[in-house]
């Protein structure tokens, strides 16, 4: 008899609770779900991503996932940080760490930072160069990886080797590796600082010691002719001019993947013909997301997403930047890279690499 009354009691409680709560207006607790509003996020980025962000899937998360109408225009790494107007651009998507000192040297409004992507450089290389770079003790084979000794290879440069009487080649002129501006794209930036290593024993160089660098670095650009703004340009005119033009170029790892993924139908024959070499030492190239204000947030959201994130690695070669998140070699069914790249060295100070843009300029 008392438990059905304390029963009784509880019903009655709970009975009350819901009468009350439907005199409550509840239009203050739905203001936290409500659909976000969209928003248009304008940027540069730079053009090794271009292929990412035209990738209709990550169109699709970007614009439906998080509302985000992308105003986005390719420019050239270093240039975007130091030269560009970024009057209207709410974020920089540059390929290289030290962009960001540069761009608060140069006065952009940097609110924050935060990489997305890393991808290792590498030089890309006709099978015929590589094979004469291995018979020359410049590159050796560990399995199936290609490796070459920036060492022997600034030696090489700084010594005068030539393609015909030196390496045994139907190539003019005199060694060198072919590669974006520096003072324009960030993958020709990251090969004049690794250069300048080279020149200086394998040691980054610092303020103090960088004048007696200078002039072989700059010897070295001053010769290379005309240069290409964009690593996407240059990793096109090295497969569409051929061995004669363009014997062996600085690039991105991910170039290779994102091109097979796209053109499969040339898949045999770049295997056949074309060569990933992995320098050693090599720079990571880190791909920050530079906020200028506080729009930026929403895109940095969205690139972080796990399935942009493996959308970004499967299908474009690109090594996540966050923690926690790895890649797998086997997702990647067009190219074989290694699970890890070893022997990275960092990149010289931004004080360093803004000596050595403003003399290449």
């Amino acid at each position: 008899m008392k438990r059905s009354l304390m029963g009784l009691l509880i019903l009655g409680g709970v009975a009350a609770v819901a009468v009350g709560a439907s005199l409550v207006d509840l239009s203050s607790l739905t203001r936290n779900v409500t659909p976000r509003e969209r928003v248009e996020v304008s940027i540069y980025y730079g053009g090794e991503k271009s292929s990412l962000l035209a990738n209709p899937e990550v169109s699709r998360i970007i614009n439906d996932r998080y509302k985000i109408t992308l105003d986005a225009t390719k420019a050239g790494s270093i240039e975007m940080v130091t030269n560009l107007a970024s009057t209207g651009k709410d974020c920089l998507w540059p390929s290289n760490m030290v962009a960001v000192e540069l761009a608060r040297n140069s006065g952009k409004p940097v609110k924050g930072d935060e990489t997305i992507f890393n991808s290792p450089i590498v030089f890309y290389a006709w099978d015929q160069v590589a094979d004469a770079l291995e018979n020359k003790g410049a590159v050796r084979r560990d399995g199936e990886t290609l490796l070459a000794d920036v060492d022997v290879l600034g030696e090489m440069i700084a010594d005068g080797a030539r393609w015909q009487e030196d390496l045994g080649l139907n190539i003019y002129g005199p060694f060198k590796i072919f590669s974006t501006h520096p003072a324009k794209s960030n993958s020709g930036n990251i090969w004049s600082g690794l250069l300048a290593t080279s020149f200086n024993n394998g040691t980054p160089p610092t303020e103090d010691n960088l004048s007696t660098l200078l002039p072989r670095v700059t010897g070295y650009f001053d010769a290379m002719g005309h240069m290409e703004s964009s690593s996407g340009d240059i990793f096109e005119n090295f497969l569409k001019q051929g061995m004669g033009a363009r014997p062996i170029i600085v690039g991105y790892e991910n170039q290779l993947v994102e091109f097979l993924s796209e053109n499969t139908q040339y898949a045999d024959l770049i295997r056949e013909k074309i060569r990933v070499i992995y320098p050693e030492p090599t720079i990571f190239a880190s791909h920050p997301l530079i906020a200028l204000n506080d729009t930026c947030d929403r895109l940095q959201e969205a690139l972080a997403d796990p399935e942009i994130q493996s959308i970004a690695w499967a299908q474009h070669g690109f090594r996540t930047g966050l923690i926690g998140v790895e890649n797998d070699p086997a997702a990647i069914k067009v190219a074989t890279l290694p699970e890890t790249v070893a022997l990275v060295v960092p990149m010289p100070s931004a004080k360093v690499m803004t000596r050595i843009i403003e003399l290449v300029q």
